[in-house]
Protein backbone atom coordinates (compact mmCIF):
# COMPACT_ATOMS: atom_id res chain seq x y z
CA UNK A 1 0.00 0.00 0.00
CA UNK A 2 1.08 3.54 -0.68
CA UNK A 3 -0.21 6.79 0.67
CA UNK A 4 -2.36 8.83 -1.67
CA UNK A 5 -0.48 11.96 -0.64
CA UNK A 6 2.35 10.82 -2.92
CA UNK A 7 0.29 11.68 -5.99
CA UNK A 8 2.20 13.69 -8.59
CA UNK A 9 1.58 17.43 -8.89
CA UNK A 10 0.61 17.05 -12.56
CA UNK A 11 -2.27 14.69 -11.74
CA UNK A 12 -5.00 17.12 -12.84
CA UNK A 13 -3.09 18.02 -15.99
CA UNK A 14 -3.00 14.32 -16.87
CA UNK A 15 -6.73 14.14 -16.09
CA UNK A 16 -7.34 17.10 -18.42
CA UNK A 17 -5.73 15.07 -21.22
CA UNK A 18 -8.05 12.15 -20.44
CA UNK A 19 -11.00 14.55 -20.39
CA UNK A 20 -10.13 15.89 -23.85
CA UNK A 21 -10.23 12.32 -25.18
CA UNK A 22 -13.60 11.50 -23.57
CA UNK A 23 -15.29 14.88 -23.11
CA UNK A 24 -18.68 14.06 -24.59
CA UNK A 25 -19.02 10.79 -22.66
CA UNK A 26 -17.86 12.45 -19.42
CA UNK A 27 -20.44 15.21 -19.80
CA UNK A 28 -23.13 12.69 -20.72
CA UNK A 29 -22.41 10.69 -17.55
CA UNK A 30 -22.40 13.92 -15.54
CA UNK A 31 -25.73 15.09 -16.96
CA UNK A 32 -27.52 11.74 -17.13
CA UNK A 33 -26.26 10.13 -13.90
CA UNK A 34 -24.84 13.02 -11.82
CA UNK A 35 -21.32 11.58 -11.81
CA UNK A 36 -18.54 13.89 -10.75
CA UNK A 37 -16.26 14.26 -13.77
CA UNK A 38 -13.21 14.92 -11.59
CA UNK A 39 -13.75 11.65 -9.72
CA UNK A 40 -14.39 9.80 -12.97
CA UNK A 41 -11.12 11.12 -14.39
CA UNK A 42 -9.30 10.26 -11.17
CA UNK A 43 -10.59 6.69 -11.37
CA UNK A 44 -9.36 6.33 -14.95
CA UNK A 45 -6.01 7.90 -14.07
CA UNK A 46 -5.49 5.66 -11.02
CA UNK A 47 -6.27 2.59 -13.12
CA UNK A 48 -3.59 3.65 -15.61
CA UNK A 49 -1.18 3.95 -12.66
CA UNK A 50 -2.21 0.47 -11.39
CA UNK A 51 -3.27 1.98 -8.07
CA UNK A 52 -6.59 1.21 -6.43
CA UNK A 53 -8.92 2.71 -3.87
CA UNK A 54 -11.54 0.62 -2.13
CA UNK A 55 -15.23 0.97 -2.86
CA UNK A 56 -15.64 2.56 0.58
CA UNK A 57 -13.04 5.19 -0.35
CA UNK A 58 -14.89 5.98 -3.59
CA UNK A 59 -18.16 6.30 -1.70
CA UNK A 60 -16.51 8.67 0.79
CA UNK A 61 -14.94 10.80 -1.96
CA UNK A 62 -18.26 11.01 -3.78
CA UNK A 63 -20.09 12.03 -0.63
CA UNK A 64 -17.51 14.64 0.37
CA UNK A 65 -17.51 16.30 -3.04
CA UNK A 66 -21.27 15.99 -3.49
CA UNK A 67 -22.02 17.93 -0.30
CA UNK A 68 -19.88 20.86 -1.42
CA UNK A 69 -21.02 20.78 -5.03
CA UNK A 70 -24.70 20.70 -4.04
CA UNK A 71 -24.18 23.98 -2.21
CA UNK A 72 -22.23 25.88 -4.86
CA UNK A 73 -21.03 24.26 -8.07
CA UNK A 74 -24.22 22.55 -9.23
CA UNK A 75 -26.49 25.58 -8.71
CA UNK A 76 -23.93 27.76 -10.49
CA UNK A 77 -23.67 25.30 -13.40
CA UNK A 78 -27.44 25.34 -13.75
CA UNK A 79 -27.46 29.15 -13.72
CA UNK A 80 -24.71 29.27 -16.36
CA UNK A 81 -26.62 26.89 -18.61
CA UNK A 82 -29.82 28.89 -18.18
CA UNK A 83 -27.99 32.08 -19.06
CA UNK A 84 -26.34 30.73 -22.20
CA UNK A 85 -29.03 32.03 -24.56
CA UNK A 86 -29.40 35.45 -22.91
CA UNK A 87 -25.74 36.34 -22.34
CA UNK A 88 -23.30 37.66 -24.88
CA UNK A 89 -20.27 35.52 -25.68
CA UNK A 90 -17.93 37.40 -23.31
CA UNK A 91 -20.35 37.22 -20.37
CA UNK A 92 -20.94 33.54 -20.95
CA UNK A 93 -17.19 32.93 -21.14
CA UNK A 94 -16.75 34.71 -17.80
CA UNK A 95 -19.36 32.44 -16.24
CA UNK A 96 -17.65 29.39 -17.72
CA UNK A 97 -14.29 30.56 -16.34
CA UNK A 98 -15.76 30.89 -12.86
CA UNK A 99 -17.27 27.40 -13.12
CA UNK A 100 -13.85 26.02 -14.07
CA UNK A 101 -12.39 27.75 -11.01
CA UNK A 102 -15.02 25.97 -8.89
CA UNK A 103 -14.04 22.68 -10.57
CA UNK A 104 -10.43 23.31 -9.50
CA UNK A 105 -11.68 23.85 -5.96
CA UNK A 106 -13.36 20.44 -6.18
CA UNK A 107 -10.07 18.95 -7.33
CA UNK A 108 -8.28 20.45 -4.33
CA UNK A 109 -10.94 19.02 -2.03
CA UNK A 110 -10.49 15.59 -3.62
CA UNK A 111 -6.72 15.71 -3.14
CA UNK A 112 -7.18 16.79 0.46
CA UNK A 113 -9.54 13.86 1.11
CA UNK A 114 -7.16 11.45 -0.64
CA UNK A 115 -4.36 12.33 1.79
CA UNK A 116 -5.96 10.17 4.47
CA UNK A 117 -6.50 7.19 2.16
CA UNK A 118 -4.20 4.35 1.25
CA UNK A 119 -3.77 3.28 -2.35
CA UNK A 120 -3.34 -0.40 -3.05
CA UNK A 121 -1.34 -1.81 -5.91
CA UNK A 122 -3.65 -3.34 -8.53
CA UNK A 123 -2.85 -6.86 -9.58
CA UNK A 124 -3.82 -8.71 -12.73
CA UNK A 125 -6.21 -10.83 -10.65
CA UNK A 126 -8.20 -7.83 -9.35
CA UNK A 127 -11.76 -8.14 -10.57
CA UNK A 128 -12.73 -4.59 -9.64
CA UNK A 129 -10.80 -1.49 -10.56
CA UNK A 130 -11.37 2.17 -9.74
CA UNK A 131 -13.61 2.80 -12.74
CA UNK A 132 -15.79 -0.18 -11.81
CA UNK A 133 -15.99 0.96 -8.20
CA UNK A 134 -16.87 4.53 -9.07
CA UNK A 135 -19.46 3.67 -11.70
CA UNK A 136 -21.05 1.11 -9.38
CA UNK A 137 -21.96 3.95 -7.00
CA UNK A 138 -24.42 5.01 -9.70
CA UNK A 139 -25.55 1.47 -10.58
CA UNK A 140 -23.57 1.61 -13.81
CA UNK A 141 -21.54 -1.25 -15.26
CA UNK A 142 -18.04 -0.35 -16.42
CA UNK A 143 -18.40 -2.85 -19.27
CA UNK A 144 -20.85 -0.40 -20.83
CA UNK A 145 -18.11 2.23 -20.94
CA UNK A 146 -15.08 0.34 -22.26
CA UNK A 147 -13.98 3.37 -24.28
CA UNK A 148 -13.02 5.04 -20.98
CA UNK A 149 -10.43 2.32 -20.48
CA UNK A 150 -8.82 2.99 -23.82
CA UNK A 151 -10.04 -0.33 -25.26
Amino acid sequence: MTSANNLPPNLWHDCDVIYEQHQSLCLQLQDDHQLNVNLLLLAIWLDKQHQRLTLAHWAQLQQDVFVWEQKLLLPYRKLRRLGKTSLNKEEYQQMLSLELMLERKSQAMILNALESMQLEQQTSTDTRDNLSHYLSLFDLDSHDYLSLRGH
